[in-house]
């Protein structure tokens, strides 16, 4: 009978208009969910760059360390001493650094992401720097990362142009005096929600932009590689247990995970995210119930006439979810095609890495059936009460 008779498609249908904007309220909010998840993917994407790009397999910091873009730096030595515990191979110090890159065309200073590191150590998995180690070598010569934010001028458009003389003067961001420096290549890592831009140095470099702002001895991440046959886990529970309690050590997994924890948990963007996520599905169920609600209103008289024919509750409750199922499939077709055209025109407007992918899209499809499930379920009191002698 269900399939003989499709009721629930056929009631939401008769009024054409008030069902293209339900499926339109509805797809809004689908598009809703696709935005916040999207957002929140870039965040902790562009957050971690730096830490799925390092080579190495423990990662040495500061006890006091909070995010890659939060000076806190240690003494070179504590990563010196973790080469003589068993199992580890070699050791390679990464400089970090915040500095104001002069634009070339109008004069400005913005704020850019400095990494200083040893071109003979490598410890950027990334192949356009990888080749230009060469270039790093050479005194005052830095990499230009092509995705950084347009504010800091025509650099990369130059040097595609062939203008491999391009000077740029760079300033220790608390100092006056600036420090000029040749654009030798790029790469391309992207900006985040709290980087607008990068830069790649050698470490020597890197200490002359900051002359009296950081001196050798303190770095910023300890890259650890260990011998072939080391046991990763039992190496980094001995380093723990036996470095000074002044710094921390990390699996690459681990260090990701602290960081995406810390924009989730200690910064407003993230906990904006999740409140708009939540604020979103909440809206989502209420505007699904009214639709439900208005469409059992209209239709009152029409489950009276079925229950008094002898169809039962069950049958009735049935169709109000047939109703909600069918909402949720047609609304999730535009507000997914919508959210891939949104995240396109985002990425190329911020540089950050906004892209669809399956997890979001199975999770926004499962939350708009589960949204509209629950609608249904809270509409359905009224059809409870359909009376037949409401049909006289």
């Amino acid at each position: 009978m269900n399939f003989k008779i499709p009721l629930a498609w056929l009631q939401l249908a008769q009024q054409k208009i008030r069902f293209v904007v339900a499926v339109a309220g509805i797809a809004f909010i689908v598009l809703l969910m696709f935005v916040q998840l999207g957002f929140q993917d870039a965040l902790y994407s562009s957050a971690t760059a730096v830490h799925q790009s390092l080579r190495g397999d423990l990662f040495l910091v500061s006890a006091q360390y909070k995010s890659l873009t939060s000076n806190q730096s240690f003494s070179r030595t504590r990563l010196y001493q973790s080469l003589g515990f068993e199992g580890v191979e070699s050791v390679s110090p990464m400089y970090l650094q915040f500095a104001k890159l002069k634009n070339p065309v109008n004069g400005e200073k913005y704020s850019i992401y400095v990494i200083g590191f040893d071109p003979g150590n490598p410890v950027l998995n990334i192949p356009e720097i990888e080749q230009n180690l060469d270039k790093l070598k050479i005194p005052d010569v830095m990499l230009f990362d092509r995705n950084s934010r347009p504010e800091f001028g025509p650099i990369a458009a130059n040097f595609d142009k062939g203008d491999t003389e391009q000077t740029i003067e760079i300033f220790p961001f608390d100092g006056p005096i600036g420090y000029n420096v040749r654009v030798g290549g790029l790469f391309s890592l992207g900006p985040s929600f709290g980087v607008d831009g990068n830069l790649i140095v050698s470490d020597s470099t890197f200490l002359r932009i900051n002359p009296n702002t950081r001196p050798a001895e303190k770095i910023d991440i300890g890259v650890i590689t260990l011998k072939p046959d080391a046991d990763k886990e039992k190496v980094l529970k001995n380093l723990q247990a036996n470095l000074p309690n002044d710094v921390l050590v990390f699996t690459r997994q681990g260090f990701i995970n602290f960081e995406k924890q810390y924009w989730a948990d200690r910064t407003p963007i993230g906990f904006i995210l999740n409140l708009m996520l939540t604020m979103a599905s909440v809206v989502g169920v209420v505007i699904v119930y009214q639709i439900l609600y208005s469409n059992i209103a209209t239709q009152f008289i029409a489950y009276a006439t079925l229950k008094a024919i002898g169809y039962p509750n069950s049958y009735l409750l049935k169709v109000v979810f047939q109703q909600a199922l069918i909402l949720a499939f047609l609304a999730y077709i535009p507000g997914f095609i919508t959210s891939i055209i949104l995240y396109d025109f985002a990425m190329e407007a911020t540089k950050l890495p906004i892209m669809m992918n399956g997890t979001n899209a199975l999770i926004v499809f499962i939350s708009a059936v589960l949204m509209c499930i629950t609608s249904g379920a809270l509409a359905i009191n009224k059809l409870r009460s359909a009376d037949p002698a409401d049909i006289f």
